[in-house]
């Protein structure tokens, strides 16, 4: 059975934050060309721009989107202060209790790791199976989670230096000042930085992010009462 998670079980005890404002990825350009997508919901409109660093997750997210692939498909997984979750095809059947997690459309994407993204709050990225099965951290073709988190103290930061570093195998590895102080302000998980691919982030409706993660679930994670996207919409932005 296979079961893309945004993270292994073990590390959701370090779920933790990380970013300075919505819409503003690291090394992009204000005037950088790309493309914006509207997230219609049933708990309202999130709007992301994608990010053109990691342009083979960019391109395959507008092709999925522009086929319909997200229609009608479920929040299949939400935890707060962490992440919400969506994109399995299976669940556009929305059927009641069913644990789901595990659709795939067939292929997998391989892995973006761009050291200038990071997991800080608002970012949107693909969900994976678990190193055991994956050591490639290839994504998801269709899944993916957009961040929410908190604002780690520094024994949470030590914590995920500690993990990342496990992860890697690179001693070495440690959390920048600068990033520590968006990860500070605004919050974010980043015990998942390096492990996961950033491809977009929340330009508009965060707070409907912050909503949907907050709603109750159920034993597996899933909103007793079900939110799924309607519809998505993409557009170009040019310079």
């Amino acid at each position: 059975m296979k079961h893309y998670t945004s993270i292994l079980i073990i590390s959701l005890l370090f779920a933790m934050g990380l970013t300075f404002g919505y819409g503003k990825l690291q090394g992009a350009s204000k005037s950088e060309k790309g493309y914006i997508v509207d997230i219609k919901t049933t708990a309202g409109t999130i709007t992301v721009k994608l990010c053109n660093q990691t342009p083979l997750h960019r391109d395959n997210f507008v092709k999925l989107c522009k086929n319909g692939n997200y229609d009608n498909v479920l929040f299949h997984r939400v935890i707060k202060e962490f992440m919400i979750q969506s994109g399995d095809s299976d669940s556009k059947q929305h059927e009641p209790g069913k644990l789901y997690g595990d659709g795939d459309l067939g292929y997998s994407l391989p892995s973006e790791f761009v050291p200038e993204l990071f997991h800080k709050k608002g970012v949107l990225a693909a969900a994976r199976e678990g190193d055991d099965v994956n050591p490639e951290r290839r994504s998801s073709a269709s899944q993916f989670y957009i961040v929410v988190g908190k604002k780690p103290d520094d024994a949470g930061f030590a914590k995920a230096e500690q993990r990342i570093r496990k992860v890697l195998k690179d001693d070495s590895y440690t959390i920048s000042p600068e990033r520590r102080e968006i990860y500070s302000t605004v919050g974010g998980t980043p015990h998942l930085d390096m492990q996961y691919t950033i491809f977009g982030e929340v330009l508009k409706g965060q707070e409907i992010v912050d909503s949907i993660s907050l709603v109750k679930t159920d034993d597996n994670d899933r909103p007793v009462e079900d939110i799924w996207i309607v519809s998505t919409k993409v557009k170009k932005r040019r310079r």
